[in-house]
């Protein structure tokens, strides 16, 4: 049953312009630009309260990850560096990454390479293994990172022949959906197939992954991230997309199917239902576009409006909606399920967005509710060469210590930062590893950032020129959850 404009406006005067309908997650943050101050506090055991942060970033005599005192980082593949079991260089452009239990203590990484266009063109494209080859002209897809107890690292081929494999998501059933951010069809940019597609690949079994196929039933579009709802069956799907702005979409699974590894193979193209997010205001006004949005704690009812034509095959899934039947965002990024609901990210807004431009939204979708809260908002960066400030929030993780952890794509300086729930911020890390010049420094974004399966050890990637990391530390709790 879908919750209409009436019916949230009717609950909003009752509890207060919809406060009450945010439910038990905490803001995150208290004011425009909050994220962009970088704080430090300690405060007394006896108040019951928790220290907030780790002190400041300590220089890297390496030049690769500033972190604070304590921690310490390991390198665990290395595009041009580190090399597959089938000798071929760890591929480039690092993006989502999840983290699963293996078997014997060992630790299971799948890792985005979003890589696009032509795989002759790419310098290190994902190697074409035999049977994991969706289109064999595609340079970009997944590979499976093991890391062993004692420190040994191996790494396959999990998918190859896929493009631009940005985001992605892993499911309650241990493996991973690999997203592509393209819309490129065959017979463009030298593809022999159709892209834009979701594609499941099992880290725990290699057979699985064998005769990859797209998820057609999810969608064809510019693909970033995907969540599932481990109660419901939903699937959350993020579109980082313009002209016009880019669309969360929900699938509903039809009736009887049930989840599990391998499933999806089983869906028909058109299963289930693909629908895309319809949000208004307390007053029951509709809502165009989530730049509107200028204050934490923005509450928005949702509805979802069905989409004509998922596979696009004469018009872009975004552009078959006309004005008034969708609320649209510009750069709906990373996601993770948490809290029972879906952290959603909007790296920025500006001349394209019709609202208010800003530098990252965090949102919370509540299923239970169908509301859709605003939980951070970033003010614009006015000078993002200088330390200290935060913008471009893109991929993200619920921390097993409280908050949020969350990977910077802005520009200038970036860095691993994290909000708790109580609105305060802290660095967790800074890329120092300079790729543009002395007197023109330029530093590539953080991606696929996740903790270990036991929370002891906090994953991330430096995209250019693709390097993941292992970091350990002395981890604590920020704030009550």
């Amino acid at each position: 049953m879908s919750l209409t404009r009436r019916d949230f406006a009717r609950q909003s005067a009752i509890t207060g312009a919809g406060v009450a309908l945010a439910g038990s997650v905490g803001a995150l943050a208290s004011a425009p630009n909050a994220l962009a101050a970088t704080e430090t506090v300690t405060e007394g055991a006896d108040r019951g309260h928790f220290g907030v942060g780790y002190g400041p970033l300590l220089p890297d005599p390496d030049g690769i990850l500033a972190l604070p005192a304590g921690f310490s980082y390991r390198v665990i593949t290395h595009t041009g560096v580190t090399t597959l079991e089938s000798g071929e260089g760890t591929p480039s452009n690092h993006d989502g990454t999840a983290a699963f239990a293996g078997p014997r203590g060992t630790t299971l990484l799948v890792n985005n390479h979003e890589i696009g266009g032509a795989f002759a063109d790419a310098e290190h494209p994902v190697p074409l293994a035999e049977g994991l080859v969706y289109d064999p002209a595609a340079a970009g897809g997944c590979t499976v990172v093991e890391v062993r107890p004692g420190g040994h690292v191996a790494e396959w081929v999990g998918i190859a022949g896929t493009s631009t494999n940005c985001a992605g998501g892993s499911t309650p059933w241990d493996t991973w959906l690999t997203c592509e951010e393209t819309e490129d069809r065959a017979g463009t940019r030298g593809m022999t197939k159709d892209h834009g597609y979701v594609f499941e690949v099992d880290p725990a079994d290699r057979r699985a992954n064998r005769g990859p196929r797209p998820i057609k039933a999810l969608g064809r579009y510019a693909h970033e991230a995907v969540v599932i709802d481990p109660r419901r069956g939903h699937a959350y799907l993020t579109e980082d997309a313009s002209n016009p702005n880019g669309l969360l979409y929900r699938w509903s699974p039809p009736e009887g199917f049930r989840h599990g590894r391998g499933r999806f193979r089983t869906l028909a193209d058109d299963a289930g239902r693909l629908q895309a997010f319809k949000c208004f205001d307390s007053g029951g006004q509709f809502v165009d576009d989530l730049s509107r949005a200028t204050k934490i704690g923005t509450v928005y009812g949702v509805d979802w409006i069905d989409v004509p034509d998922r596979d696009a095959r004469t018009t872009s899934v975004r552009k078959q909606f006309t004005t008034g039947q969708v609320t649209r965002c510009r750069k709906l990024e990373g996601m993770w399920w948490g809290d029972g609901g879906a952290y959603i990210v909007s790296s920025y807004a500006r001349a394209e967005s019709p609202g208010l431009p800003h530098d990252g939204q965090v949102w919370f979708y509540d299923p239970r509710r169908r509301t859709l809260t605003l939980k951070v908002l970033l003010g614009v960066n006015t000078d993002p060469s200088v330390d200290g400030a935060y913008d471009g929030p893109d991929n993200i993780t619920v921390s097993p210590y409280g908050g949020l952890i969350i990977a910077e794509d802005g520009e200038g300086v970036q860095h691993l930062f994290g909000a708790t729930d109580r609105g305060r911020t802290y660095p967790i890390a800074r890329n120092e590893l300079n790729i543009g010049t002395e007197e023109e420094p330029e530093y590539s974004e953080f991606t696929g950032v996740t903790f270990s399966p036991g929370g002891r050890t906090l994953y991330a990637n430096i995209q250019d020129p693709g390097i993941m990391l292992a970091i350990t530390g002395p981890w604590k709790r920020h704030g009550s959850r």
